[in-house]
């Protein structure tokens, strides 16, 4: 189905809900989607809209120029204006561990992702093979401390050549740099338990064991320079009991882990995430 995406943001007033819908009725738009939010603190106002291009009386090319002039200088509306054709492309950075990417490529292969993968990067070979056995093309970066500048100016080339939309950062072990972040903003997906700051280091799940916890979690977020502060778009938890190893936590964790950041790539590639400040609003 082609449709049509509208993000709105503006000071709170009356009568916007009605324009945007009486312009989407006047030129024969089918609504399928839409949700609205009002901040009581800051008084702004958010909203999505989802509607059917099939029989809209715009053009594609020319609704944002029509919507801004009749509707969005009115209110004084940022928006941005999105269609589901062509689909997004996504770049998936891994480094050894293999279920966020499995669950990743197995949801596209099945139809749950609307998005084209064009490559994985890694700063190990392990996943190699699982990469290429899905028909995608597999690039190797290893990085040190004395190359990870050089390596990651060449992951930003390769990321351009392939004309990437956003990254998924799939369990990637290294931490980007303020360039590599500022060239895709809120455009960096990345998933971690969420045993954070309590349980620190390598081993957060032994540390997390031997305290004796309940829960068990994992946070999805966009990447900012902060590390693992970035604006959190999805979270769950999973309860475990003084019985469960180590071994059987760290598996409940990870199953927490890839569903959270398969939650949080479909809610990126819906447009239904926008950022305010250091937090998201998540549409219906």
């Amino acid at each position: 189905m082609d449709s049509a995406i509208l993000i709105i943001q503006c000071k709170d007033q009356k009568g916007i809900v009605a324009a945007v819908s009486q312009f989407l009725y006047f030129h024969n738009g089918n609504v399928l989607e839409v949700d609205q939010y009002i901040d009581s603190e800051t008084g702004d106002f958010f909203m999505r809209a989802k509607w059917e291009l099939a029989s809209f009386a715009i053009q594609k090319q020319d609704i944002h120029r029509i919507f801004g002039e009749t509707v969005g200088s009115k209110f004084e509306m940022n928006f941005t204006l999105h269609f589901n054709e062509p689909h997004p492309r996504m770049a998936i950075f891994v480094s050894k561990l293999s279920h966020c990417l499995f669950d990743i490529l197995s949801r596209y292969f099945s139809g749950q992702f609307q998005v084209e993968i064009p490559l994985v990067l890694s700063n190990h070979e392990n996943l190699q093979p699982v990469v290429e056995a899905f028909g995608i093309p597999f690039h190797y970066f290893p990085i040190t401390k004395d190359n990870k500048q050089e390596q990651e100016q060449r992951q930003l080339a390769l990321l351009e050549e392939h004309k990437v939309d956003f990254v998924v950062l799939a369990r990637y072990m290294q931490i980007l740099s303020p360039t590599f972040i500022s060239a895709y903003p809120h455009k960096i997906i990345n998933i971690h338990h969420s045993f954070l700051p309590a349980f620190v280091g390598a081993k957060p799940y032994h540390a997390a064991h031997k305290r004796g916890v309940k829960i068990i979690g994992a946070t999805g977020h966009y990447v900012t320079e902060e590390l693992d502060a970035g604006p959190i778009i999805e979270q769950d938890i999973a309860r475990v009991k003084h019985h469960n190893t180590v071994e059987e936590l760290v598996q409940i964790g990870q199953d927490v882990e890839k569903v959270v950041l398969s939650k949080a790539i479909k809610y990126h590639l819906a447009k239904k995430v926008m950022v305010m400040g250091n937090k998201t609003i998540i549409f219906n």
